[in-house]
């Protein structure tokens, strides 16, 4: 009997040793083809761009995730304590960033149920049973009486499906894939509510710039006002001159009052990003001060790295691929492994005895013979799916280079428009100047003084507008270029 149970073992060994050593059946995964440009196109906007020096030979250097990049918590380039402090809120705290993670947790049990199907199942547990044989039982020829006996068996079960073709391996690799999507998704999330985050942030800054400067106005035109009145007063301005002045006062002040209804808007949008109760939260005024702030731009191959929608549409093209080989391996026959062992006797006191020992070693093998072309049709659909997941990829891939360019054309072009309209600005002071010595000296009505006050503030507020404007399509840009994320932080 021992020389069968090694045999028996050797054979096992055997064929553990076969299913481990088979190459499982369907394509290895090979990520689908996309070449990235050299540079791009609208990197223009000097003074917020960082780009990278090219290497010595002068061509541009393949993606690498460490270099010419934004690493972790990005928003930390502007300088805002404040900022700081609210972002960081956001991994703790957000219900949507919750929600990502629980899914992507729930996706990595899936890897560990997959990869379980390797392993053999094994069971074992005791039977304790007393029985009466009846007299008029079956092949009772000699009409024995019938009898009691006990029946004490103490067994366990194994049984494994060996992975020779590889069914298992691809079913566990396309779970893993799936898993680094949802892992990618939870990162988008993330980036999305960090962008959103910064730029709702910054916006109510650029709004208590713009508030600053209509407060600064408001005390210049209630100045203006007095000095119209005691003009009035004095018989050399009309009443349409202090009617004109007081307009004018009410104009701004209405146009204070909407940009407090925008501020508390965004206030509001902060305060629930970060998940903080908004009776009790307030952000104290704080005008946009800030200088902005230089981007590393890096090379467009990189882009693929550091997107976790690419990562995540790549991802789930691996996963897609893998499910071929699932489908190819339906084609094959199942073979499966099975052992009993254990004990059994009809009394305590020899149940657990080398004489009660009982045991048996088996196998299985079923093919498929026929099933009017079903196989067949979940082959063809699973490489259907992986083209489709394929050409979905290489359009996310498009999109984000798209996206890319537009965030720096639109900084580039901000950056031109906003340091004309700072010599507008500058023109329009100077032309208040000589309004308000023109109208003192008796020369002009105070209708030239009222245009251009009204020139000056209207370009104020427009040079507000264009900075804040700036700041906001540099978080844009960040978020175009994945922030401080790149596909290394994907779990393995």
């Amino acid at each position: 009997m021992d020389r069968r149970l090694h045999s028996s073992a050797f054979a096992l060994a055997t064929v553990c040793l076969l299913a481990v050593g088979c190459k499982p059946v369907g394509p290895n995964y090979q990520r689908p083809a996309y070449t990235a440009p050299q540079v791009y196109k609208e990197a223009g906007a000097t003074a917020v761009l960082t780009p990278p020096p090219s290497p010595d030979n002068g061509a541009w250097k393949p993606a690498s995730p460490s270099d010419g990049m934004l690493r972790g918590k990005w928003w930390e380039i502007y300088g805002d304590p404040k900022l700081n402090e609210l972002e960081d809120r956001i991994d703790t705290y957000n219900q949507s960033v919750h929600q990502a993670l629980e899914t992507w947790m729930a996706a990595e049990e899936q890897v560990r149920q997959a990869r379980a199907s390797l392993y053999p199942t094994l069971s074992a547990g005791p039977s304790i049973s007393y029985n009466k044989l009846s007299v008029n039982r079956p092949q009772n020829t000699n009409g024995s009486h019938g009898g009691n006996y006990n029946d004490l068996s103490l067994t366990g079960q194994a049984s494994w499906e060996p992975d020779f073709w590889g069914q298992i391996r691809r079913t566990a690799e396309a779970a893993n894939a799936g898993a680094q999507a949802s892992a990618a998704d939870m990162a988008n999330v993330r980036l999305s509510l960090q962008a959103t985050m910064a730029e709702d942030y910054l916006e109510l800054r650029g709004l208590d710039q713009q508030k600053q400067l209509l407060d600064n106005d408001i005390a210049e035109l209630t100045r203006q006002l007095d000095l119209t009145r005691r003009r009035l007063a004095g018989g050399v301005a009309t009443e349409v001159d202090v009617a004109q002045a007081q307009t004018q006062l009410q104009q701004v002040q209405a146009q204070e009052i909407e940009v407090g209804v925008a501020r508390a808007q965004f206030e509001h949008a902060v305060g629930s990003i970060a998940d903080i109760k908004l009776p009790n939260f307030s952000i104290p005024p704080s005008p946009l001060d800030l200088k902005l702030p230089e981007i590393p731009l890096g090379v467009p191959s990189q882009l693929l790295e550091r997107r976790p929608d690419i990562a995540a549409a790549e991802r789930r093209a691996a996963q897609a691929n893998a499910q071929i080989g699932v489908a190819a391996a339906a084609f094959y026959p199942n073979i499966t492994l099975g052992s009993t062992g254990g004990f059994e006797s009809t009394h305590a006191g020899t149940w657990l005895q080398g004489p009660s020992a009982l045991w048996s070693l088996g196998a299985q093998a079923a093919q498929l013979l026929f099933d009017a072309g079903r196989r067949k049709s979940v082959s063809a659909q699973t490489r259907d799916l992986f083209e489709a997941s394929a050409s979905f990829y290489k359009g996310v891939v498009f999109l984000a280079f798209n996206e890319t360019e537009d965030k720096l054309s639109t900084l580039r072009i901000l950056e031109a428009e906003e340091t004309t309209q700072h010599e507008a600005v500058l023109s329009a002071q100077h032309s208040l100047d000589i309004s308000k010595t023109r109208y003192a000296g008796g020369v002009t009505s105070y209708l030239e003084v009222l245009t251009a006050e009204n020139t000056l503030i209207q370009n104020q507020v427009t040079e507000s507008t264009l900075k804040t404007r700036q700041f906001a399509a540099s978080v844009e840009l960040i978020r175009a270029l994945g922030g401080g994320w790149d596909s290394s932080q994907l779990p393995k």
